[in-house]
């Protein structure tokens, strides 16, 4: 993924979450004020009908059946009343299920009698006054609960006392704030999948110029990358010629410049071709062990020139066919070896080694490779950007063939080959990678 690809998707979540965390704050702020004036207009519209139950219940002599009964004719109340300790029964609207009806008044009457609960206190007049808590009632038989608000209507009269319960059921309410809340969960589903549907096209079309100038520059590049191979192949042959004749500083400056300056086109034509996405991977049956065996030849002059010791160890088991690019992986292992020579004191050694993983781990069959060497080492602070495009240590400063781009191609070559490469410290001072393919 290339860097204006992952900028979209960065932009875009940047852009999703921040709208997504203000709609769903301010949908959730909504509903809490909205439920809260539900639940608080429902309570306060109870006291309407508790004064004048109040006002008739001191009013008359006797509390008639009728007038309870029709109380409770549109269910919304559940009514009990208490003389003196003991309860009126009355003949109770047949609509109700008597059961449901009886077990909320009991619970009703326990719960106020033993003050469980929080309860607010409203006088009425000079000899009543009521109590109001809310209950909530749970259902042993399928574990559901209901809440319902109740007041205890308090009456002293003629050296008596009655109370009147009255128990008015919120599950209406309750059932009227969940469609709510399912209602604005669908509507705020359809709105955030509009909002990342538009954060994706929008942070796209603003990206459109800066996709477009770094194509430009890419095409820049390559264009001239590959004009000045030429001039270079041209200057290249002419020095090897002169010094073949008769040995000269200057021309072996010259040869030694040119061939640095044909491997930095080479890695940046590699790396242009690692961000269009157009990096060749050729896969084929590769022997690891044989390219691991030439990489250690192929360097073996430059690290004994340095009196560097180089070896490689391979399993005793005959090691299966790797389905890779044999070229690009040649290419990482001389990455890796050419680093760990520039940076291992004389006297030092590197080990370049390979294995094949149990075919049971969860990428299925995969190979590891380990380059280690007795080097400078790599601080923990540095090993989060060794793969970064011209980063180079502080401790490869003066090296001047080293450009800060060889471990970022060999990390783009092993990612096109769906592996990775993790780097820790070798055991007594050191740096060891290991690729996994």
């Amino acid at each position: 993924m290339n860097t204006i690809k992952k900028a979209h998707v960065h932009l875009t979540l940047l852009n999703g979450c921040i709208t997504t965390l203000i709609l769903v704050t301010m949908t959730l702020g909504y509903l809490f004020i909205s439920e809260s004036n539900m639940m608080q207009n429902r309570i306060a519209s109870y006291p309407r009908d508790i004064y004048p139950i109040a006002s008739y219940i001191e009013q008359q002599d006797i509390v008639s059946n009728t007038w309870l009964s029709q109380l409770e004719s549109n269910n919304k109340y559940y009514i009990s009343l208490m003389d003196n300790g003991t309860e009126f029964l009355y003949n109770v609207n047949r609509d109700l299920a008597l059961d449901e009806r009886q077990r909320v008044v009991n619970a009703a009457w326990e719960l106020y009698r033993t003050g469980d609960t929080p309860r607010t206190t409203h006088p009425l007049s000079h000899d009543s006054s009521y109590v109001s808590y809310i209950m909530e009632l749970k259902n042993d038989a399928d574990g559901t609960s209901a809440k319902y608000y109740c007041s205890v209507i308090y009456i002293e009269k003629n050296h008596t006392f009655l109370e009147v319960l009255l128990a008015a059921p919120l599950q209406d309410l309750l059932d009227q704030i969940s469609r709510q809340r399912f209602l604005f969960l669908g509507i705020i589903t359809l709105a955030l999948i509009a909002i990342w549907i538009f954060a994706w096209i929008f942070t796209g079309k603003l990206l459109d110029p800066i996709e477009a100038n770094r194509l430009r520059q890419n095409q820049f590049i390559a264009s001239a990358s590959h004009e000045l191979r030429t001039p270079l192949a041209v200057i290249l042959s002419c020095a090897e010629t002169e010094l073949a004749k008769k040995e000269s500083s200057e021309l072996s400056t010259i040869k030694s410049e040119s061939l640095r300056t044909s491997r930095l086109l080479g890695d940046m034509l590699t790396l242009l071709s690692c961000d269009t996405g157009h990096l060749e991977i050729k896969p084929v049956s590769t022997q690891l062990d044989t390219l691991v065996l030439n990489a250690c030849e192929a360097f073996e002059t430059m690290a004994a020139a340095r009196h560097i010791r180089i070896t490689a160890v391979l399993p005793e088991d005959i090691l299966p066919d790797c389905l890779c690019d044999s070229e690009r992986i040649t290419q990482v292992l001389a990455v890796f070896l050419h680093n760990a020579i520039s940076y291992t004191p004389e006297g030092g050694s590197i080990t370049l080694s390979v294995r094949h993983c149990s075919p049971h781990h969860r990428s299925g069959r995969h190979f590891e490779i380990q380059i280690s060497d007795t080097g400078v080492g790599i601080s923990d602070e540095e090993k989060n950007r060794i793969f970064d495009r011209f980063y180079r240590s502080e401790k490869a400063r003066s090296d001047k063939d080293h450009f800060g781009l060889g471990l970022s191609i060999a990390h783009d070559i092993i990612t096109a080959h769906h592996g990775s490469i993790t780097v820790t410290d070798t055991p007594g001072g050191g740096t060891t990678f290991i690729i996994t393919i």
